[in-house]
Formats: C-alpha cells, sequence, structure tokens
C-alpha cells in the first residue's frame, strides 16, 4: 500500500490506474470506514482513502483541533483491509492559497444539520469537488450515517455532471445499536453506556410509522422528550422524504427519521430510512 501526502504525487501513481474507487474520510477509522472500503474493493483496480481534517466544515466552536489524528493506526488498518492507497494531504496540500472559490449546495444545505451547522455542507462540498479532481476517481463510497451529506454530494454530481458514481453504504453499527462514529470515543463509560438511546428512540418511531401513526410532529415530539428527560440535549428530531430531506405528507412512503442531540460534550447524529407500505 502507497501511502502518498502531495497531489503531483498521487497523480502519478494513478496515472495507468482504469478504474479506481475513492473512500474519502477525516480519518480515526473505526469499523464502519472499513465497511466502506469492502464495499469499494471488488467495484474497482484500485482503492483510494483519503484522509484529511477538512477545517472548511468546521464550526468556529466545533472540534477542529481536538479532532483525533490517527494516521498511523488508520494507514494499519487500511493497509489489512487491502486498501492500494492512501492520500493523506495536510492543509497546505489541499488549500495553498485561501479558498475562495466554493460550492454552494441546494436549499437542502439549510435545513436539519444545515440550520445548526451553517456553512457546513459549503464546506463538505468544496473540499469532497477538490479530493475529486485529486483524485479522479469513477467509484465514490460514502456512508448513509451521514445521511445529509450523502444527498448532498449525491446531488452535487448529478447537476454538476461528474462522472463518478456515487455508492451508498448502510450505516454499521455496535452490538447495542449505536452508529459507530469517530467522536463516539469523546464518550465517556456512563455516557457510552447511555448513548444507544438515540438510536433506540428512531426505532420506535419507525415502528409507530409501520403501525400507521402519520401525525409526524407528535413522534418528533415524544421522541425528543424522551431524551431530554435522560439529560440529552436535542437538536432535531425530524421524520423527512428519502429524496429531498423535505416535510413528507400523510402520503409519503419513503421515509427518513433523522436526529442530532448532544449527550455531555459529545454530539451524536443518526438516522433510520423506513419504506411505508
Amino acid at each position: 500500500m502507497d501511502v502518498i501526502h502531495s497531489v503531483a504525487e498521487l497523480r502519478a501513481r494513478l496515472y495507468n490506474e482504469r478504474q479506481v474507487a475513492l473512500v474519502p474520510t477525516m480519518g480515526n477509522l473505526h469499523d464502519g470506514h472499513i465497511e466502506l472500503i469492502q464495499i469499494a474493493k471488488p467495484r474497482a483496480a484500485c482503492l483510494v482513502a483519503s484522509i484529511f481534517v477538512n477545517r472548511l466544515q468546521f464550526g468556529p466552536t466545533e472540534d477542529f483541533d481536538r479532532y483525533p489524528r490517527t494516521l498511523a493506526a488508520d494507514c494499519e488498518r487500511l493497509a489489512q483491509a487491502g486498501c492500494n492507497v492512501v492520500f493523506a494531504p495536510d492543509e497546505q496540500e489541499v488549500y495553498p492559497e485561501p479558498q475562495e472559490y466554493t460550492v454552494d449546495p441546494c436549499l437542502i444545505q439549510d435545513v436539519l444539520e444545515g440550520a445548526f451547522r451553517p456553512g457546513h455542507f459549503r464546506g463538505v462540498a468544496t473540499v469532497v469537488l477538490k479530493l475529486f479532481n485529486m483524485v479522479q476517481p469513477q467509484i465514490a463510497i460514502f456512508g448513509k450515517k451521514d445521511y445529509q451529506q450523502y444527498l448532498v454530494l449525491r446531488d452535487m454530481v448529478k447537476q454538476l455532471a461528474l462522472p463518478i458514481e456515487i455508492i451508498p453504504a448502510d450505516t454499521v453499527r455496535a452490538a447495542d445499536g449505536l452508529a459507530l462514529s469517530s467522536r463516539n470515543t469523546y464518550l465517556n463509560d456512563l455516557e457510552r453506556s447511555e448513548a444507544p438511546a438515540l438510536y433506540q428512540q428512531l426505532h420506535t418511531m419507525v415502528q409507530a410509522l409501520r403501525k400507521g401513526h402519520r401525525n409526524f410532529a407528535d413522534l418528533e415530539k415524544a421522541a425528543s422528550a424522551a431524551l431530554e428527560t435522560r439529560g440529552w440535549k436535542v437538536d432535531y428530531i425530524a421524520i423527512r422524504r428519502q429524496l429531498d430531506l423535505m416535510e413528507p405528507d400523510s402520503h409519503a412512503r419513503a421515509l427518513v427519521v433523522l436526529a442530532a442531540a448532544r449527550l455531555g460534550r459529545t454530539r451524536l447524529i443518526d438516522n433510520l430510512e423506513v419504506e411505508l407500505i
């Protein structure tokens, strides 16, 4: 496996590769990332994983400085998983000058995560487009745990006519239901034992939807209240259309339940899709 830090070296390494798959990450890898690698492997002759903590997608009070950087351990895991190339540039390589040209996503950037993290999806879309230009993959894999991010990037590729197939991957969970996330390492032991409650509330909402409940606002309020009584600070719990995250009417069938909430100092997000008959 090659570990590469510059765009020039990356392009030289990939020059003769005909089918390249990219798995973009910010490092501190867990089993969910490795699942993305396994999904990508049979689809391309050359598998590239990028590791870059992107300042543009962090707000001024967020955890950019303390986000875990574990490059050596990440490279070991990627080598064991069969990755061909790790692209791990520094900030100067990705942003050699102030990034004045950015990608401004559609209205989807202003709801849910975007409402609580202004500018976040602009930063995500901008760095991913730059990574696409650097790597020039034919395939890119994104996990659906970051559901809104996946939709933003899927639509960016479609609307900008990029020659890249976006493949979504289902959320990987711990045995108790907690969605795997690099930020789970922030949780102390007591918080870690409480953290699955977020998934449990989403699961309860999905079960209610399957039983015919259509008062979406009541379901959202009940789930929020249940978490808040346990000490969570809820940013949002919402039932939306899978297609575009707009509010559904009572006849909608392809839905997704999304949530973001803080447990102590750690902000967790999760979602569950549901297809109603």
